[in-house]
């Protein structure tokens, strides 16, 4: 038996869920701040050329696609003696492809012995001795699950956003976030526009007042067709559905989530840690070939205080591109990244970039070594969370067109994927999944 992947306002609002209430923020640097602060309030990375000195550490990496392999090779390059030495995925081929680009790009050999495949092969990595961080870049239907694990056998982290497709695996994060911020452990997402100079340059004048106070934003991520696998006749239900993730929804969360969470991201950090009351959305699916998503979602974020905050984002070809965050304050406003502007248009500030700028994908990298040699814990896992939400928040108003709230957000219920969760997925079997309907908004209660 599967779980209903139907997102009707009835099945969400009657499914409950335990301790969810009271959630304090754990990212200690994410958090919000008093106008007037200087960077050294804003508890903000340290954005260093490369990690300092230490002992060797070594990190495993659990999902070996283009981004997982892409992150522990930016792991590798953060500093001095950083090793990767474990892989695991659930398919050979991607393990084999990251083994060969870690030893292509950076020289470092991972044996064979220390090669897992399978959905258990995230087990082996996490629970190897010599291993002090995991690098989690899954599907992120399974990091919650992965996560966890990672948290009780007390590692460090780095995770790809987002941090999970539902409101139950939202949740989870946050639960696993607490248990680590007590363990002392090191948690840092791939939001990386908080590592990156010119969000942090902008940032800064934000919250120092340079726009006044935030009275409306626009977030957006217009592109083309995403990437995706047609079915080859030898691949079971699971395989197909796995190797084409970015697709299904209960793998990817739809692109509202999985990718346009970084700039819904970027408006809550602007807005001084704040999350939305209440969303109304609305979107389709026009061009799309395979999976169960849809192509475009325009969502109305109300903030407290009644601030609105449009989202828009699309996946279609032959359109108006746009990726980008705004902020309109009472004194001006700025795209988050270039320019602080008067209302008239007179840019105050333009963003300049300094010579030897690293890459935020690698400044993510070297905050998270740097955390660790320094015995300082960073833990922005909370916060990445609470941002997943707000995507899956207005990806569920869109589905089913009604209005949903936070607080329905942090009660509900709702899970995807197979009937038991990620851990009862333990081979590439068939699935009723793969029939999922795209969903009707308005066609039930």
């Amino acid at each position: 038996m599967e779980r209903e992947n139907k997102q009707t306002r009835r099945e969400f609002l009657t499914k409950s869920a335990l301790g969810v209430a009271g959630m304090a923020l754990t990212a200690n640097w994410l958090s919000s701040c008093s106008r007037g602060g200087t960077k050294a309030d804003l508890n903000l990375p340290p954005m260093l050329n490369q990690a300092p000195e230490g002992n060797t550490l070594r990190a495993g990496l659990v999902g070996c696609g283009g981004r997982g392999t892409g992150a522990a090779i930016n792991f590798v390059n953060a500093g001095p003696n950083l090793e990767i030495v474990a892989l695991a995925d659930v398919f050979e081929d991607r393990v084999k492809e990251s083994q060969g680009r870690i030893q292509k790009e950076v020289g470092q050999e991972v044996s064979d012995d220390r090669c897992f495949v399978g959905f258990e092969a995230y087990k082996k990595v996490i629970d190897s001795d010599d291993i002090d961080i995991v690098i989690l870049a899954t599907p992120p239907y399974f990091r919650p699950l992965h996560f966890a694990a990672c948290v009780d056998a007390h590692k460090h982290v780095f995770m790809e956003k987002p941090l999970a497709v539902d409101p139950v695996g939202a949740r989870s994060i946050i639960s696993s976030s607490k248990r680590a911020d007590d363990l002392g452990l090191t948690v840092i997402t791939g939001t990386q526009r908080h590592h990156q100079e010119s969000y942090i340059e902008a940032y800064k004048r934000v919250m120092n007042g340079e726009i006044g106070d935030i009275v409306a934003a626009n977030c957006y991520w217009n592109m083309g067709q995403l990437w995706y696998r047609s079915r080859k006749p030898e691949w079971s239900d699971i395989e197909f559905m796995i190797r084409d993730w970015v697709n299904w929804n209960w793998l990817s969360g739809d692109h509202i989530t999985e990718q346009h969470v970084h700039n819904i991201d970027v408006i809550n950090w602007f807005m001084g840690g704040k999350f939305p009351e209440r969303a109304v959305g609305f979107g389709s699916r026009q061009r799309r070939v395979t999976g169960d998503q849809y192509d475009n979602f325009s969502v109305d974020f109300v903030y407290p205080g009644d601030i609105h905050v449009h989202s828009m984002c699309r996946q279609i070809d032959g359109c108006a591109n746009n990726v980008s965050e705004f902020v309109r304050g009472t004194k001006g406003y700025s795209d988050c990244s270039s320019y602080i502007a008067k209302p008239n248009g007179e840019k105050v500030w333009t963003y300049e970039k300094s010579e030897d700028v690293n890459s935020p994908y690698l400044q993510e990298h070297i905050h998270l070594v740097t955390s660790i040699r320094r015995n300082e814990p960073v833990n922005v896992a909370e916060f990445t969370a609470k941002s997943t939400l707000c995507a899956i928040m207005g990806r569920i108003s869109a589905y089913t067109g009604q209005e949903v709230t936070w607080d329905e957000m942090m009660k509900s219920g709702l899970q995807l994927g197979p009937e038991g969760g990620p851990e009862s997925l333990t081979s590439l079997g068939s699935s009723d999944l793969v029939n999922s309907q795209v969903p009707v908004p308005g066609s039930e209660e």
